[in-house]
């Protein structure tokens, strides 16, 4: 008894403690919200309060202060406060007597995984995009009330806990942010499954038999998922929230969190989108178990004031990569042919890149903070040294997939063992206790040589003989000629995209993205469809002259025509008994 009233005792001042948030919309049509917070016993002088800087599942710094203007401040008695600015993104407030109300409005017009957009369709919302915090502050409670008056259609969609009427609550700000929400006139379907309601939310304009459509897709995804690991989640209230914008100004994302996801894209379900974002729904709610709780220590607790880095996307983006077409496939929304063929993008990309010499899967995922949604405006040679951390761990995933079967293994098995271990119960990992999971599931060497070879250092696992166990046909495209050149049309001038990968033909006689192809072999070249027909006819070996102008210099340039690096994987139509057997068992629905 005595432990139940402390504990009630705890929980009243809390609630008494708690921030409140309200939003409203009454200037939508040019993308405006109002926006007030009420904190409550303010022990220190100086209150500061400020915007984030990143974004829950986004890495790289996104300066969400930009959007903020109209800031003010009173005290618990309306008296107007100074307010100073210590930096770009904070707002230091003095003059107080224990109580702060902030007010402001926000401009919002990107809907996607990490901003908000406010417009008459909707307020999409992303937390660390719309609402300020006070960093001394981040465990108390927070309450939100979206003010919906001026748009009586509106309904609001969030993982955040629901009170009553539009009020939300939040144990803490860190729940808060990871909190994204949908306020329109959306449709919502919903299924139980594993004692857990699973809601799809949908701001769409297409059609309802479309949505019911898409819908039963969209539960394939989460049965089959649910297989992988043997259970779902333990969701939070018990519900777990797809929230979909398929509108034409919406920009294509989609963002995990910890009960719900963010997909967004221009295509509608009528548009293109039936197809085309069905493959983002299968990702993200592969997340709920693989980021979200099993969890790497490096993004523990997610810091909103800077960059958060982590070396081991690799494993939870990549290994998520991996099983985004996979899952696919065994809930039968594409075909296994359909999803062999879909490997040769990634595998690629990957295998064919520069970048291997300079970067491991490790330092591939530090690259985060400078390539998630992220903006530079001086070029970059990311052709030759970087390979997406989605891409490079998903091919890896698909090798220690077919290695792992091929001791009569798999990595579902495998990533049940990281579930149970690190992600049911919520408790953070290290790169190293992966590998030392694989050691115990898969034995000492097996674990340590993949992790010696694959993840600290950038060696290509053997893929022909594992593959061919699958009835998988590949082979290299090493007879086909390769200049390591893209062009396109400008002008009736054919002009170099991309900056050459590094050993190839054009590298080696000096081109740069922006120069002038003129000719080759002294035949005149205009457009891009003649280049590439010149270039297709070429054999790897073969002396040719190429004329091209670049830094107001012309030059005509002897080179040997290369070989072309990329690898085919396709279905064998011969394949074996066996070997068709392998595939059913590692390709079909569980």
């Amino acid at each position: 008894m005595r432990l139940l009233l402390i504990f009630l005792f705890v929980s009243t001042i809390s609630f008494a403690q708690q921030n409140k948030y309200s939003i409203s919309f009454e200037n939508a049509v040019h993308h405006e919200a109002k926006i007030n917070i009420e904190f409550p016993e303010i022990e220190t002088d100086t209150f500061t309060v400020r915007m984030s800087r990143s974004s829950p599942g986004r890495y790289a710094i996104h300066e969400f202060a930009k959007n903020v203007y109209g800031f003010r401040a009173t005290d618990g008695n309306g008296k107007e406060l100074k307010v100073t600015r210590p930096n770009p993104y904070s707002w230091a407030i003095t003059g107080h007597n224990g109580s702060v109300n902030v007010e402001y409005t926000l401009f919002a017009n990107r809907g996607d995984g990490t901003y908000a957009q406010i417009d008459p369709t909707h307020a999409h919302l992303n937390m660390p995009a719309t609402f300020m915090f006070a960093e001394d502050l981040q465990e108390r409670p927070i309450e939100i009330t979206y003010q919906t008056e001026a748009m009586p259609n509106w309904k609001v969609a969030t993982q955040l806990k629901h009170i009553e009427g539009n009020t939300f609550t939040a144990p803490n700000l860190q729940y808060f942010m990871d909190s994204p929400t949908e306020i329109s006139d959306f449709r919502m379907k919903s299924f139980e499954i594993d004692g857990k309601n699973v809601r799809f939310v949908l701001h769409d304009p297409s059609s309802d038999e479309l949505f019911s459509e898409y819908f039963e897709k969209v539960k394939k995804i989460v049965e089959q998922e649910m297989k992988v690991y043997g259970e779902l989640p333990n969701f939070d209230y018990n519900e777990y929230t797809f929230l979909a914008c398929y509108i034409p100004n919406a920009s294509g994302d989609g963002m995990e969190h910890r009960n719900s996801t963010i997909l967004t894209d221009v295509e509608t379900l009528a548009n293109g989108g039936m197809k085309g974002n069905i493959g983002t729904v299968s990702h993200e709610f592969f997340h709920a178990w693989n980021v979200e709780r099993i969890r790497p220590q490096s993004l523990e607790p997610f810091d909103f004031t800077e960059a958060n880095m982590s070396g081991a996307l690799w494993f939870a983006e990549g290994f998520t990569s991996y099983y985004t077409n996979l899952i696919l496939c065994r809930a039968g929304i594409i075909s296994a042919e359909d999803y062999i063929n879909g490997l040769n993008g990634s595998f690629n990309y990957v295998w064919t890149s520069p970048a291997l010499q300079y970067f491991n899967p490790i330092e591939m995922s530090y690259q985060a903070p400078f390539v998630d949604a992220a903006t530079s405006l001086d070029p970059v040679n990311r052709e030759n040294t970087f390979i997406s951390y989605y891409s490079y761990g998903s091919v890896l995933g698909l090798a220690l997939d077919l290695e792992l079967r091929d001791k009569d293994l798999n990595l579902d098995d495998f990533m049940k063992l990281v579930w149970e271990t690190h992600g049911k119960p919520e408790k953070p990992y290290k790169v190293e206790d992966i590998e030392n999971l694989l050691k115990q599931y898969a034995g000492e060497t097996f674990g340590e040589e993949f992790f010696s070879k694959y993840i600290y250092n950038s060696n290509m696992p053997n893929y022909e003989p594992i593959l061919a166990k699958m009835g998988v046909h590949f082979s290299k495209k090493d007879n086909e000629p390769y200049l390591g050149i893209s062009v396109e049309n400008k002008n009736e001038e054919v002009i170099m995209t991309n900056n050459p990968k590094i050993g190839t033909s054009g590298y080696k006689i000096g081109l740069d993205k922006g120069t002038k192809i003129i000719s080759i072999n002294n035949t005149p070249l205009k457009t891009a469809e003649e280049f590439d027909n010149i270039s297709s006819a070429l054999k790897p070996g073969e002396k040719i002259n190429v004329k091209f102008s670049n830094y107001g210099e012309e030059k005509t340039v002897e080179v040997a025509v290369g070989k072309n690096p990329s690898y085919e994987i396709k279905i064998d139509p011969e394949a074996k008994k066996k070997e068709l057997k392998n595939r059913e068992n590692w390709l079909s629905g569980k």
